[in-house]
């Protein structure tokens, strides 16, 4: 009996030790609600999968992240983990990929991939010349610029509002651009605008994904357009700014002028209910949890190469009062454990051909 108990004892300890591990550097904020929302949701798929996982805040200040890649990789070997997490923000991802691989550990990028200039080129392919590179997944962010480009614009034609030479005119407050992610949304923008005839785009700034640099940026804005009435924006927080700026100029949003934002924090939701926000698309943080189910998959030998190493997937929703009321009703809090990450993973459910990665579902 006691040999039984301690061979249990042993068994029970070595997959303690052997737990897999990863570390997710997050490109925000730690009171950055998006950032913190998808930090939240891979700790509850990590709960579920018995992931150990680690988070480290840059806090918008993109050369941390190859600072906190050093301070990993001088780690003792048995203190690494198995895997880094990490989003190409601000074009960081060539500089990680290198110095990671150097030291022998895995890495994954989430949320924004290699991208498509120069710099992309010059590191390959996952798995080639940076061999310990396994592969990407990106939410297919031109669908959140088109959404909800076209829900503002639909919104605009409804409430008759003032034209210039026949068009609405349109502004669009960016978040940078380097960060793949704001490319492709701003790409989505474009071809709304394309699709949409009686429409002009009359300008885009960028605003750093900050509420008063939006509000800044939309300040003069109004200004040299004074008869633009739709705001397109990048993110919620630059929504939101462009809306603080209007109401200071005694305008009324959702009423004289309408905008539109992307991601899914209480204030949006709340701004989407009352109306004071005309479109909002988002459930793009959900990223980094799928991230985690993958790297789960590939650790027991069911590799996610079958569907690509790069993967852009659709993970946008455009949401609704009604749907919005649910998300709040069942994430409001950002607790994600009432959803079983297990089911999504092919290790664990050896029927499932092709991972979905949509956020509907969730709202389900």
């Amino acid at each position: 009996m006691r040999r039984t108990l301690l061979l249990l004892g042993c068994i029970c300890y070595c997959g303690l030790v052997q737990a897999m591990s990863v570390t997710f550097i997050n490109p925000g904020k730690v009171d950055e609600v998006y950032w913190l929302t998808a930090s939240r949701a891979m700790q509850a798929a990590a709960d579920d999968l018995g992931i150990k996982l680690e988070v480290l805040y840059t806090e918008r200040n993109h050369p941390r992240a190859v600072e906190f890649a050093r301070q990993i990789i001088a780690r003792p070997k048995a203190q690494q983990p198995d895997y880094v997490i990490f989003s190409n923000d601000y074009a960081t991802g060539p500089e990680l990929l290198r110095l990671f691989d150097t030291a022998g550990i895995h890495t994954f990028m989430a949320f924004s991939g290699r991208g498509d200039d120069k710099a992309a080129e010059s590191i390959g392919l996952p798995r080639q010349q940076y061999r310990l590179w396994l592969g990407s997944l990106e939410p297919h962010a031109e669908d959140a610029g088109y959404q909800s480009a076209k829900a503002l614009i639909q919104r605009a034609r409804k409430a008759g509002l003032p034209r210039v030479d026949g068009k609405l005119q349109l502004i669009a407050i960016g978040g940078d651009r380097s960060t793949p992610s704001s490319i492709h949304r701003d790409a989505g923008l474009r071809r709304a605008v394309a699709e949409a005839r009686d429409v002009a785009l009359v300008q885009e700034v960028y605003a750093a994904w900050n509420r008063e640099r939006g509000a800044e940026q939309s300040d003069w804005l109004y200004q040299r357009y004074p008869q633009a009435r739709m705001v397109w924006a990048g993110n919620d927080l630059m929504a939101f700014g462009a809306m603080d700026s209007w109401r200071k100029r005694g305008g009324q949003p959702g009423k004289d002028a309408f905008f539109s934002g992307i991601n899914t924090s209480t204030e949006a939701m709340q701004a989407l209910r009352d109306g004071n926000l005309t479109a909002l698309s988002g459930g793009h943080f959900i990223a980094g949890a799928w991230a985690l189910v993958m790297l789960y998959d590939y650790q027991r030998g069911v590799d996610f190469a079958t569907e690509g190493l790069e993967l852009d997937r659709p993970m946008f929703t455009q949401f609704t009062a009604a749907s919005a009321e649910r998300f709040m009703r069942y994430y409001g809090d950002l607790d994600f454990s009432r959803v079983d990450f297990r089911r999504y993973s092919k290790a664990l459910n050896p029927r499932l051909k092709r991972y979905n990665f949509g956020f509907q579902q969730l709202l389900k």
